[in-house]
């Protein structure tokens, strides 16, 4: 069985921890911490690209076990949605908090709070969900759950458009990243998530996440302790170019990496409003996908069982009971 230690202990032991704190939070004012690098000063109510100031805002918090198995386990994944995303998905499945920005403004003693409760229930990781806006409060977050007891293993689940200037901070830091790799052309990934060159920064990202942190390494019940695993979700009529984005992965991390091989897609939010979204991914298109990852030797990973995806990947976030 593996024994590590999350990285965040040992930054907090040296202080470098409440140091990297220090340096996120300075950036608020001139805010570069994703790829827009809109540079709006949010400590006086700016909002960035994200929507977001700098109130900390928080939709969820709980054990959640709807991630992947190595994630989720047996007791859960301790899962902390963010308000907020500095992209702007038509079919974002949890549109009510990335694009509507529904959740409740509380503090980062609130934060450190909730991932102490977290770990006080069981949950395998402390899994942050949308966190690069918010990276500033995290950090303070951590300093202080740190030092209240916090040891689990710390999950960045994110959409894979990440600056490597603030990858660079949360070296040592973060033990487990979870990035997206949404698509392979640029003119997709501007019509459907407003984003600019996302292959490009894509790729920079995954490498800088996979230098950091490697291969996924689990424990002796496969629960998940240090490394990396990218998301790749199937949209209908290949708009993400699914071959693509596993030969750019492959070209550059190898096939060893664990890969998670989605087929959740809904036409929620506003992709009913582009045709070639008004429907699910099909199981023949699913089928091609995952030849496609067989057929270019990735061996490491998660696929979705299609007749088993339902409702449980749409919440409702105004909810108490979501996911409950």
């Amino acid at each position: 069985m593996y024994s590590i230690t999350a990285g965040y202990r040992q930054l907090y032991a040296t202080g470098e921890l409440a140091r990297r704190a220090e340096l996120l939070q300075d950036i608020l004012s001139c805010c570069t911490l994703c790829p827009w690098k809109c540079r709006v000063n949010r400590t006086k109510g700016e909002p960035g690209r994200c929507r977001a100031t700098a109130e900390l805002k928080v939709a969820k918090a709980l054990a959640h076990f709807g991630e992947e198995p190595a994630l989720s386990g047996t007791r859960g994944a301790g899962t902390i949605f963010f308000s907020h995303c500095h992209l702007s998905c038509c079919f974002c499945q949890n549109y009510q908090i990335s694009q509507e920005g529904f959740g409740e403004i509380i503090t980062p003693e609130g934060l450190a709070q909730k991932m102490l409760s977290l770990q006080e229930q069981g949950c395998h990781n402390i899994n942050l969900v949308s966190p690069t806006h918010y990276l500033p409060h995290i950090m303070q977050a951590l300093c202080i759950a740190a030092a209240d007891g916090l040891i689990i293993p710390l999950v960045y689940n994110s959409n894979g458009y990440e600056s490597v200037e603030t990858l660079r901070l949360l070296d040592g830091v973060v033990d487990i990243y979870l990035p997206d790799a949404k698509y392979a052309d640029d003119e997709c990934a501007q019509k459907y998530s407003r984003a600019k060159e996302y292959a490009k920064i894509n790729e920079v990202a995954l490498k800088e996440m996979y230098a950091q942190v490697g291969p996924l390494v689990m424990d002796g019940e496969g629960i998940a302790l240090k490394g990396l695993i990218i998301r790749h979700l199937v949209l209908p009529e290949n708009l993400g170019q699914t071959e693509m984005v596993l030969n750019r992965i492959k070209a550059c991390l190898g096939t060893q990496v664990h890969i998670s091989l989605m087929c959740q897609y809904q036409p929620v939010f506003q992709a009913p409003h582009h045709s070639e979204l008004q429907k699910r991914t099909s199981p023949e298109e699913y089928d091609r996908a995952i030849a496609s990852l067989i057929n270019l030797g990735f061996e490491n990973g998660w696929l979705q069982d299609y007749e088993k995806i339902d409702g449980e990947f749409l919440p409702d976030f105004q909810k108490s009971d979501a996911w409950n």
